[in-house]
């Protein structure tokens, strides 16, 4: 198992890298990965969101 850094991950977790081909298919883990791209979409749109109001002003 190789050691992968956070930018790799949530490239793998929105789709823009292909995944491992060695990585375990779980459901389990699965469920888990879209929670968490789930909880990193909606932070980054909250991110965009707090950046475009505080422009505004």
């Amino acid at each position: 198992m190789k050691k992968e850094g956070i930018w790799n991950q949530i490239l793998t977790y929105f789709y823009l890298r292909k995944r491992d081909a060695d990585a375990p298919k779980n459901t389990n883990i699965f469920l888990m990965h879209g929670m968490n791209r789930l909880s990193l979409f909606i932070f980054l749109v909250g991110i965009i969101v707090m950046i475009i109001r505080l422009l505004k002003r």
